[in-house]
């Protein structure tokens, strides 16, 4: 059987990476075509239309594609999750700067940035920060950050830029900071470019990330697909190869990135500031087979994010989360597999 799976270039699609790399695929009777996607928008256009058989996505998005709530409605399944966490709030030096907060502590971050974001909207100049897509953890953690200093995101201008793009975005001025999943934080360090202010860990802790979202006619022959996906979460979440996996995932084919930058991801050894120390983060970034069984749980939690970010109706939050959006996280199938 032949597969062709999207996904955008990001550590945390290690796993799906590895799958086809490392040859689990292979050893499953399939071949498969990667596809790096340029943006979450352009993958989930082509997932919902049919010309892709599965793709690494984030979870909101997977949820808000199923229910129509974002671009072409499709019936899909997620039979696996990939990771949790991952992400981090990274501003512009001048931005980092003229915060003058307390301390790197979340909340004495928080309430700097919202102070500076009151002020600029005050101005009529708002800060522009970056997410990877209205329906995405990053809006979500952009929110749960502002309300955590006092403001919300209607002081700001919120914009969408892919991941990949978003480290330029910062250096040419277009955007005042984002919030992106590992590696483009520590890409904008190690830039010169950028501050890693805040981590998703700390913001939400366990947040639901990125999921393997498969069309729901593929539910009768999703079994190889997820036999090489739990291998490759074994591999992946072995910490003896982490080396091998940051070089996998560093290839100009993927990330095209120095495996050094992604490595600090996977490890939780991060440089917060150019030129700093590295610092070690506990649980930044969740990978491996614990990670794959996807939590139906979950699906409450993105609803009341969702409801929080005016995405949907608050009164709409406990209807969202029954039978249709249910029918998403497909663990029974992972166990089948």
């Amino acid at each position: 059987m032949r597969l062709q799976l999207g996904y955008v270039p990001l550590t945390d699609a290690a796993v799906l990476v590895a799958a086809v790399e490392r040859g689990f695929t292979a050893e499953e009777g399939l071949e498969v075509d990667l596809v790096a996607e340029p943006s979450w928008a352009t993958l989930r256009d082509r997932l919902a239309l049919g010309l892709l058989d599965g793709a690494h996505i984030l979870a909101p998005l997977a949820l808000a594609c199923h229910l129509g709530l974002s671009g072409p409605q499709a019936r899909l399944i997620a039979p696996a999750a990939l990771a949790r966490d991952g992400n981090a709030v990274t501003l512009s030096l001048p931005l980092w700067r003229a915060l003058d907060a307390a301390s790197d502590a979340v909340p004495d971050v928080a309430r700097a940035l919202a102070r500076v974001a009151e002020a600029r909207a005050g101005e009529g100049r708002p800060l522009t920060l970056a997410t990877v897509h209205p329906f995405s953890s990053h809006t979500y953690q952009w929110r749960r950050l502002l309300a955590l200093g006092g403001s919300s995101l209607s002081a700001v201008r919120l914009v969408v830029v892919p991941p990949p793009r978003t480290v330029e975005a910062l250096e040419r001025g277009l955007i005042d900071g984002f919030c992106v999943g590992a590696p483009w934080s520590s890409v904008a360090v190690e830039a010169g470019v950028g501050r890693i202010a805040a981590l998703g860990v700390a913001i939400a802790p366990g947040c639901p990330e990125k999921v393997l979202a498969l069309p729901a006619e593929m539910e009768d022959r999703a079994a190889p697909l997820l036999r090489a996906v739990r291998r490759a979460a074994r591999w992946c979440g072995e910490p003896g190869n982490r080396e091998a996996l940051a070089a996998l995932l560093g290839h100009p084919r993927h990330l095209g990135l120095d495996p050094a930058l992604i490595l600090r991801g996977l490890s939780g050894s991060l440089r917060l500031a150019p030129g700093g120390p590295v610092v070690a983060v506990g649980n930044y970034i969740a990978l491996g087979e614990a990670e794959l069984i996807p939590d139906p749980a979950a699906l409450g939690w993105l609803f009341a994010e969702m409801a929080a970010a005016g995405q949907v109706e608050a009164g709409h939050v406990e209807a969202g989360a029954g039978p249709d959006a249910a029918g998403l996280y497909r663990a029974d199938l992972l166990a089948a597999a």
